[in-house]
């Protein structure tokens, strides 16, 4: 089977199937579901010597390989970083002009000094060090899973006393 044969058969008998499979995991986004069905497309095109095209069980191969896609591209955005710009996010400190800055900068000073030893130094390390989370269990001689959860938790505290002074909207 020619490489247009092979793609004129996906897409014929298993493309909308497909499309819309990948479209309810994604939530909607049909955008992101074209690719993920391109990318399986791609996927069986590499594996063609090894699959039955014809037979019952491609369909669920096909499938199967979009949904671990799905999966890949759901992990591959939790481990980005937050992007910065665009909309901004309901929690984030709101100011105009350089008076209002560096009254913000000196509250947010305040909140930092307020958190415990153990948040400060990883707040310090991920954030005005620009460690991973790797480099700065390292840095700091604890877990990676530490380092997380003090993450979590300095962040947390320091949004809710930001909130307190009116600087932020509670999460």
């Amino acid at each position: 089977m020619t490489t247009n044969e092979l793609m004129r058969t996906i897409y014929d008998n298993h493309g909308r199937a497909l499309e819309r499979y990948v479209t309810k995991l994604l939530e909607g986004d049909r955008h992101a579901a074209a690719d993920i069905v391109q990318e399986t497309a791609v996927r069986a095109w590499q594996n063609a010597s090894g699959l039955d095209v014809s037979g019952p069980t491609f369909r669920r191969w096909l499938l199967k390989v979009a949904r671990r896609q799905v999966i890949d591209r759901h992990r591959k955005r939790l481990n980005r970083p937050v992007e910065v710009g665009g909309d901004v996010p309901d929690w984030a400190v709101r100011v105009s002009d350089s008076s209002e800055r560096t009254m913000a900068a000196m509250v947010v000073s305040d909140v930092f000094s307020g958190l415990s030893t153990d948040h400060r130094e990883v707040i310090a390390e991920l954030y005005f060090r620009g460690a991973s989370v790797a480099d700065a269990a390292g840095a700091l001689g604890v877990p990676a899973g530490t380092v997380k959860s003090r993450k979590y938790y300095a962040l947390r505290a320091m949004r809710s006393a930001l909130a307190d002074r009116g600087l932020t909207s509670p999460m």
